[in-house]
């Protein structure tokens, strides 16, 4: 279960740079597919400022995780061999993204 004081203790990015796992300190791992990543953006470009904006990221099945630049003490950018770099991913969205995927 996230809390707001559930912390990343470590993020990895694998050798093929696309699988991102996160560690939290309550025990949990969290592995989550660059391709998920880029689709699921939380950038406005991808998620519109209102849920009938968000577009349908398509063809983004190779797409590769670049880096990780820390976003204050709450969220890292992830930055995409497609050239996005626009999204905040909180630890609480990584978090449930990986417990909601389909």
């Amino acid at each position: 279960l996230m809390t707001n004081t559930t912390w990343p203790t470590e993020l990895r990015v694998d050798k093929d740079r696309r699988i991102l796992t996160v560690t939290f300190d309550n025990g949990d791992v969290k592995t989550l597919r660059a391709q998920r990543l880029r689709v699921e953006s939380p950038s406005a470009e991808v998620q519109g400022h209102t849920p009938s904006q968000k577009i349908h990221v398509v063809g983004k099945e190779n797409v590769k995780i670049t880096n990780i630049e820390p976003v204050g003490h709450y969220a890292v950018r992830i930055i995409f061999d497609d050239g996005h770099n626009t999204g905040i991913y909180t630890w609480k969205y990584l978090y449930e993204l990986e417990e909601n995927k389909k």
